[in-house]
């Protein structure tokens, strides 16, 4: 068996589809985002960009494997919903002070056209970390709020925080990502006028001609908008997930409060009972992140899937009529490499998978760019010479069909890890041990309490318009230019 029942019933079914404008210019690495941007296209125009965080290429390999695998075959000649998308590229994914980036960074890179510095979120490579006086005179517009000036629908979807690096480059402006909520807020940024990224979310319309703010905010973390003292309604009895803010405001009741037609969600039953065309909705499922896509079905209030969210968001943003811009992120893909756990990393690339597979079911790529790409990889390694059709996350079988063995006479797994959690000083030996499992870590060469991102190139899978821009070898910040000119026109 490749799968144990949980993951048949989690993900068995994701395998089956294998099928504004600124009156200022974005310069810099990424090249100007041109004034003249606001030359218009004669029809609303659409892009979706998929951000599998820690998507790198090693994880798109085995989970096509696995997908081929628990459709019953041998999984090498699988083909994932995206890898069939007809332009394809190499994404450079340095940031401008690391060879081996962040996800703050590298999102930022692909939101506003320049690269930045590490844990920097739409704030120029010149400021200094915390600088909060720096980060306010020298914020970087992203592709969200161009989207937003010019009138187009917006939406946010992640199965992380919501205010987590990679959906808070959508709309947020720090010089520290970990400026979530305003406990995490130095004195000296208060002193100077910073706002956390929480805050920034809710008071979005602020900004003079910001629009009216994202129609739709979908992904975790709810503890960031609630002041301390705050219980949570899904665990009430665990004091930790509540409110974490210290000003005492409500973060919720304040958005609701700023328009028309506001609705707030935070568990499935009232996700599922909500009008699928009309009002802009927060809903937000966790207190931290969302489930792992292997864990979700246990949830204690229910949570719905990445591909439910993003076919509500798809529907609800094509109702504007305006054309859209939409971000999804797979962000627990990251999180299951960095606890060495290859089970909930793949099991949530294949729940990301679906989700692309909702959206070209849902969009016509005569006026929708889909661009699914990663903002970096992991030391994540397939490797040994398995049989063809080895489970992916058994021991590692000759094409004889018996157990490979290491120098010491011990079996090994395919999958492992450059570092992470999963190293022991002393190799175990795996013949008794249940390597397909969900908890299982794969062995890490070097002890780390959290296995860490890796430097090498990542893809960019793109369909539709402007998707042929997606080509060759190619810095990160230049996908902005392609989803830029995809919703507005080229830069004139």
């Amino acid at each position: 068996m490749i799968a144990t029942i949980v993951m048949k019933r989690s993900v068995g079914r994701l395998v089956a589809a294998g099928t504004m404008v600124l009156a200022t210019a974005c310069a810099g690495q990424g090249g100007p985002a041109s004034d003249a941007m606001a030359a218009s296209t004669t029809a609303p125009r659409n892009v979706i960009l998929f951000l599998g965080d820690g998507m790198g290429i090693s994880t798109v390999t085995a989970a096509r494997i696995l997908a081929g695998q628990l459709q019953g075959g041998p999984g090498e000649d699988h083909v994932l919903p995206f890898e069939a998308f007809s332009d394809v590229a190499l994404i450079k994914t340095y940031n401008t002070d690391a060879q081996v980036a962040d996800s703050a960074g590298t999102m930022a890179a692909i939101m506003t056209g320049q690269k930045t510095r590490m844990g920097f979120i739409n704030v120029a490579a010149s400021v200094n970390r915390n600088d909060c006086a720096g980060a306010l005179a020298n914020e970087v517009p992203s592709l969200l709020q161009m989207a937003e000036q010019a009138g187009l629908a917006t939406g946010i979807v992640s199965t992380a925080r919501i205010t987590h690096a990679t959906p808070a480059a959508t709309y947020a402006h720090v010089p520290n990502r970990d400026w979530e909520s305003d406990a995490q807020l130095p004195p000296a940024a208060v002193e100077h006028g910073c706002r956390d990224i929480a805050r920034q979310l809710v008071e979005f319309t602020s900004r003079p001609g910001s629009g009216d703010g994202p129609e739709v905010i979908l992904g975790g973390g709810r503890a960031l908008f609630f002041p301390q003292g705050t219980v949570d309604p899904e665990y009430p009895e665990v004091a930790q997930a509540g409110g974490y803010r210290r000003d005492g405001r409500d973060l919720v009741t304040e958005w609701l409060a700023a328009g028309p037609d506001r609705r707030y969600v935070w568990n499935s039953a009232q996700f599922e009972a909500l009008p699928p065309t009309s009002g802009q909705v927060l809903g937000l499922f966790e207190p931290s992140h969302m489930q792992y896509e292997a864990d979700r079905a246990g949830d204690t209030a229910g949570e719905p899937s990445i591909a439910a969210m993003t076919r509500f968001a798809i529907r609800r943003l094509q109702a504007a009529g305006s054309g859209f811009f939409l971000m999804v992120e797979g962000g627990r893909i990251d999180h299951g490499h960095h606890a060495g756990n290859a089970y909930r990393a793949l099991t949530d690339t294949l729940a990301m998978a679906d989700a692309v597979a909702a959206a070209v079911e849902l969009t016509d790529r005569s006026d929708t760019l889909i661009l699914v790409t990663a903002d970096h990889s992991h030391t994540f390694t397939l490797a040994g010479y398995p049989r063809r059709g080895n489970p992916i996350f058994g021991k590692v079988e000759t094409p004889l069909g018996e157990l490979a063995r290491d120098s010491e006479g011990r079996p090994y797994t395919s999958l492992g890890y450059a570092n992470g959690p999963g190293y022991r000083a002393t190799l175990p030996d795996l013949r008794e041990v249940d390597t397909t499992a969900r908890d299982f870590l794969q062995v890490a060469a070097i002890p780390m309490s959290s296995e860490t991102h890796a430097g090498e190139d990542v893809a960019a899978y793109a369909i539709g318009v402007n998707a042929g821009a997606v080509r060759g070898v190619m810095e990160q910040n230049r996908l902005f230019d392609v989803m830029r000119d995809a919703l507005f026109g080229p830069a004139r």
